[in-house]
């Protein structure tokens, strides 16, 4: 079992690194650059496909076992820093097996901890620049329809 954590380990730093990408771009252009050879054949494309299907298959989990162990660690090290600090809850510790209920009524927590907060005349000035510049921002839907309006506008032209 050690090897195969060690074999995922080396897959995922090999996967990520520029060289893998560059294999990765020459193999698709060798793929094209073949494709008039074999005549843009269906067997031509479902070579690719397989051999991608088969790739990403096994990226998912040496993928999903990268994002496990490193959550672990960190999980793993702010634990170590709430036993270190005698201010810190120790019932925060293997806060991440809570229920998404019971993650949510902590937080809700939090927030009104939060609310209660006495701010510094600093932060007000911060939050009301903040909301001065949103105010003149158009939203989301309103950028949207200028995007349209101005490619409408091109395109008629």
């Amino acid at each position: 079992m050690k090897q195969i954590h060690h074999i995922s380990i080396k897959i995922s730093h090999w996967a990520g690194s520029p060289v893998s990408f560059a294999i990765a771009t020459i193999i698709i252009l060798l793929w094209l650059i073949s494709g008039p050879i074999y005549g843009f054949s269906n067997t031509w494309l479902i070579s690719i496909a397989t051999i991608t299907d088969v790739i990403i298959f096994l990226m998912v989990f040496s993928i999903q076992n990268t994002q496990f162990r490193d959550s672990k660690a960190i999980q793993l090290k702010l634990n170590e820093l709430i036993s270190a600090d005698q201010k810190a809850r120790d019932s925060f510790i293997g806060l991440e097996s809570l229920t998404d209920d019971e993650l949510a009524d902590l937080d809700q927590e939090f927030q009104k901890l939060l609310s209660e907060l006495e701010r510094p005349a600093a932060f007000h000035k911060l939050h009301k620049t903040i909301k001065r510049e949103k105010a003149k921002r158009p939203s989301f839907y309103e950028q949207a329809g200028q995007l349209v309006d101005h490619l409408i506008s091109r395109e008629g032209q």
